[in-house]
């Protein structure tokens, strides 16, 4: 498919989305936003449910304190160890008043001005206490009553049978200046004895604080907002007047009979979210109107609509401006690419000198048909250039052969002539210099090094008259195995001049090679008598050193560098102190037969 066909079916597949949406939107938005929104405010309503649960807490906590309090204990009815002689009525004057005073000071204010105020009803069956006010507008904000059986409040054995349990009832206003009050209710047991009870304690203003954790959360259009009771009793509201009476539901919102569950529902053109908890028979319900919703499911469609129209339009700018800019240099590439030769003339274009990766591509591409042109005309000359170097090579090869054969004449003349020392050097610096130029290899077998360093120290010791020993203790084993070319012949050559040059015929230089493990190991050891530094060699060896690499010759460094060039890291060098004294120098080599090693053609 050509390109501009491909651009046409890329604007069909960015606009396609958008009026799908459109249509999609139009169709399912209402029951999508009412599904989001309903799983949204499921969370919400289960969040402020722990928070309504948790305000409950906290004056759960405070009735606690105020219960295990020793004033509150001594009012315990039956325990006369505990309380003043019952004939002294002075004493339960001041015990009264005392706790009188106790009680309000744990009143907590709210929102609004109305504090949850704490009230203690102490069972006095025997009226002791008949003095104490049964109203008074001073305990507004809490104090202590008493009751005897025939005036016991009628949710006191309600509280009683929970053991201790609170709960939320709708009580009269307990001198609270309101008709009804939400209240949470307490029974009072002895922390003496669990078959005695102190009384009941309440804490008033329940609903108060209850709607102030109700108004920390925002519904649309004055959503609506009710803590039941499991008989659909109407707790506390954001809603006027509403507490006590019973909330209509719908009846797929069932009461749970074990733990939390969150339902949801719509009924009668409002949105239910209820989370209910059987542990303490409380649910949490919102009201949202559907209406509301419908109208913001208007407004969204409008906004759809608008966002497709101008997506529209902007798609076919930006599909205009890209035929432009895009397609046109394009096709003129491609027209270019079909009919380039090599060698034709690359043709001057404007897309040359745009910065974007269109002229990247367009200035790549002619520099390329460029470039190969002057590829083609290099290949020539190179081609003629390779002739002349085969040639020069042809004519390179022949020096080393006239120098081998040079040597050989030489030798066996000084042999007729009976110079046969003469001629036993020139035999050694022939097989020196052929093993050095070794065709040109870089690695050679250790039986060729052996041979090479056998050369050189015979050499040394007939120039001049050296008395030292040289043993050779080689496996044939490791004879086989590779090793960079002129790698003894430096280690025996710093053995002679810093170690048994001036010893005579005590000195001693011993070559080994043998295999140990998965390495070959070829050592070079002398028994000179000036002392040396080993480490410091160590070192020289681990670290760079320029003045090495620009001398002449080959080094100690040269080799230890060749040896891990080839082998890796591992493999190298290391200098020690044998146990008679002297250096020993050893060089781990990886086993390696030379038959794994490709060897180049024979140029004789």
């Amino acid at each position: 498919m050509k390109l501009n066909r491909q651009l046409i079916l890329l604007f069909i597949i960015l606009v396609s989305p958008v009026f799908l949406l459109n249509w999609y939107a139009n169709n399912q938005t209402e029951q999508i936003l009412k599904r989001h929104v309903t799983n949204a405010y499921m969370e919400l309503n289960k969040q402020n449910h722990l928070l309504i649960n948790r305000d409950i807490d906290t004056v759960n906590r405070v009735m606690t304190t105020i219960i295990v309090n020793p004033v509150v204990q001594q009012l315990q009815a039956g325990r006369q160890d505990a309380m003043p002689d019952a004939d002294d009525l002075y004493d339960r004057v001041k015990l009264y008043e005392t706790a009188d005073k106790l009680i309000p000071s744990y009143s907590m204010g709210t929102t609004g001005g109305d504090a949850i105020a704490y009230y203690l009803y102490v069972y006095d069956p025997e009226d002791l206490y008949s003095f104490a006010p049964h109203t008074s507008p001073r305990f507004r904000n809490g104090g202590v009553f008493f009751y005897t059986d025939a005036t016991k409040p009628a949710w006191a054995d309600e509280a009683l049978a929970l053991k201790g349990r609170g709960f939320l009832k709708i009580i009269d206003g307990v001198n609270t200046g309101r008709s009804q009050t939400l209240a949470y209710i307490r029974a009072v047991n002895s922390v003496y004895s669990g078959k005695l009870t102190v009384g009941v304690l309440v804490a008033s203003n329940m609903d108060k604080r209850i709607e102030q954790s109700l108004d920390t959360v925002s519904l649309p259009d004055n959503g609506e907002m009710y803590l039941t009771d499991y008989g659909n009793t109407v707790l506390a509201s954001t809603v006027e007047s509403s507490m006590g009476r019973q909330l209509d539901l719908p009846p797929s919102l069932v009461n749970g009979t074990k733990g939390e569950t969150t339902l949801d529902d719509i009924y009668k053109g409002y949105i239910y979210v209820q989370h209910a908890d059987y542990e303490i028979k409380q649910k949490l319900v919102y009201r949202i109107s559907t209406a509301s919703l419908l109208q913001q499911q208007s407004e969204l469609k409008r906004a759809i609509q608008w966002i497709s129209i101008v997506y529209s339009l902007f798609a076919m700018i930006v599909m205009a401006y890209f035929w432009r800019s895009l397609l046109f240099p394009l096709q003129k590439l491609a027209g270019f690419v079909r009919g380039y030769e090599p060698g034709r003339k690359v043709p001057n274009t404007e897309a040359v000198n745009r910065n974007d990766e269109v002229g990247v591509l367009i200035h790549a591409t002619y520099s390329l048909a460029q470039r190969l042109n002057v590829l083609i005309e290099d290949r020539y000359l190179m081609d003629i250039k390779q002739k002349e170097a085969q040639l020069q090579l042809l004519y390179q090869q022949i020096n080393p052969h006239l120098l081998y054969n040079t040597l050989e004449s030489i030798y066996w003349k000084s042999t007729l002539e009976g110079n046969s020392d003469s001629a036993e050097m020139i035999k050694e610096l022939s097989k020196l210099m052929r093993i050095s130029l070794s065709r040109g290899r870089e690695l050679i077998t250790v039986q060729e090094e052996l041979e090479h360093a056998t050369a050189y120290t015979r050499l040394q010791q007939k120039r001049y008259e050296y008395e030292f020993q040289v043993r050779w203790e080689t496996d044939e084993e490791a004879q086989a195995n590779l090793i960079p070319k002129i790698s003894l012949q430096p280690l025996i050559e710093n053995a002679i001049i810093h170690g048994v040059r001036n010893m005579g015929e005590d000195g001693v230089i011993v070559v080994r090679a043998f295999r140990r493990d998965d390495r070959v190991v070829v050592e070079v050891e002398d028994n000179g008598y000036k002392p040396v530094d080993h480490e410091a060699l160590n070192r020289m060896l681990r670290e760079p050193l320029p003045e090495i690499r620009s001398s002449g010759g080959y080094g100690v460094h040269n080799v230890h560098e060749r040896i891990q060039l080839h082998f890796g890291p591992e493999y190298g060098i290391q200098y020690s102190s044998p146990p008679g004294g002297g250096t020993l120098v050893t060089i781990r080599l990886p086993v390696r037969p030379a038959h794994d090693e490709p060897l180049p053609s024979d140029a004789d």
